[in-house]
């Protein structure tokens, strides 16, 4: 006797012996472990995104320390910079000392009175002032708000120069006394600046090491938190099986009858679906060979847990199927009704205009 193939969306949920009770207990369990799972890939993407952004050495010798001890080993080595920088700004003293005691310095020892001197558009040609005085108070300062960096020195010291070269007409005395000192200064400036050079490559040097190390930190980190995830994934399997081991326990096993529709009912899906088929075998048989150029799946040996994923992934395909045809059948209704009526339309207009051109006749 020859089985017929079921209709689409036909194959059977199937019973269950599950009491509401336990059924509810295992829907509460399993939107535990759903929420847990998500929990494991919000952290998985973190790592991900880590690991995407950074290209590291896979040189064996590298060091791995902790976050904590990367920040002290920072915040000692900017201490140590800091002291360097500001010893260089104290040689640099000397150099400012040589040139506000310059004959020439006298008109730049103080901020410009424009008041006194007249000078109503200085505020207008200048856009920062800058003189001896101010220097000397930033240079100064213990509060936290002077110079950091002795280039900032370096920077303000030409703008001294600048501004008064900017403002004043370059046949003018206060002209003439600013580019006499602006010369001055960069021929010291030249002899102290390969010490600047080697404090700036000494800082570079110490800004790649403390990078590097943070990042190894926070890569040890990661690799712990891989590792944690790798345990929970496992804890989460483990879970999951013991639910499957109720839910199947609970439900009976699958008929004969049963078998063959959803033998007969694989020849209907799509490949993608069987695509999921071989996946799920797979996962009951390593053995499984999903890529072979013939595959075979045999209802019987396939266990129960198995069958009964084959039938509600057949059920559903089916069903998917049915409803995307039902679909597809009310658009074409619709489509095609749109016709009828623009066809119905059309011919009632030429039947409109012929009527009026009737009426417009002359009688004769």
């Amino acid at each position: 006797m020859t089985e017929s193939v079921p209709e689409s969306g036909h194959i059977p949920a199937g019973e269950s012996k599950i009491i509401p009770i336990e059924a509810e207990s295992i829907k509460q369990r399993v939107e535990e472990v759903v929420q847990w799972v998500d929990s494991l890939e919000h952290k998985l993407t973190e790592v991900e995104n880590f690991y995407s952004t950074i290209a590291l050495s896979n040189s064996a010798s590298r060091h791995v320390v902790g976050i904590r001890k990367v920040q002290q080993e920072a915040a000692r080595r900017e201490a140590v910079a800091a002291k360097r920088m500001h010893d260089l700004m104290r040689q640099f003293g000397t150099i400012f000392r040589q040139i506000t005691q310059h004959k020439c310095a006298w008109p730049f020892m103080h901020p410009v009175d424009v008041e006194s001197l007249g000078l109503d558009d200085y505020y207008e040609v200048i856009d920062e002032p800058m003189d001896f005085s101010t220097i000397k108070n930033q240079m100064d300062a213990k509060d936290g708000t002077g110079y950091k960096h002795v280039m900032q020195i370096y920077a303000d010291m030409r703008l001294v120069f600048e501004n008064a070269m900017k403002y004043n007409e370059e046949a003018s005395d206060v002209y003439s006394m600013a580019k006499t000192l602006l010369q001055k200064f960069e021929e010291k400036w030249a002899h102290f600046l390969p010490k600047v050079l080697e404090e700036e490559k000494i800082r570079e040097e110490e800004e790649k090491q403390s990078a590097m190390e943070a990042l190894l930190a926070k890569e040890a980190s990661h690799t712990k938190t891989t590792r944690d995830l790798s345990n929970e994934i496992c804890n989460v399997n483990d879970e999951l099986e013991k639910l499957r081991q109720v839910v199947v326990g609970r439900c009976r096993k699958i008929t004969s009858e049963e078998k063959r529709n959803i033998g007969f009912a694989l020849l209907k899906l799509s490949t993608d679906e069987l695509q999921k088929v071989l996946g799920i075998v797979a996962q009951a048989d390593p053995r499984f060979q999903t890529r072979a150029e013939e595959v075979t799946i045999e209802m019987d040996v396939l266990d129960e847990p198995t069958l009964w994923r084959l039938k509600f992934l057949v059920k559903d395909a089916l069903e998917n199927a049915t409803n995307k045809k039902k679909e597809e059948k009310i658009k074409t209704g619709e489509c095609r009704g749109t016709k009828q009526n623009n066809e119905v339309s059309n011919k009632r207009n030429a039947v409109n205009k012929l009527a009026e051109r009737r009426t417009k006749r002359p009688c004769l």
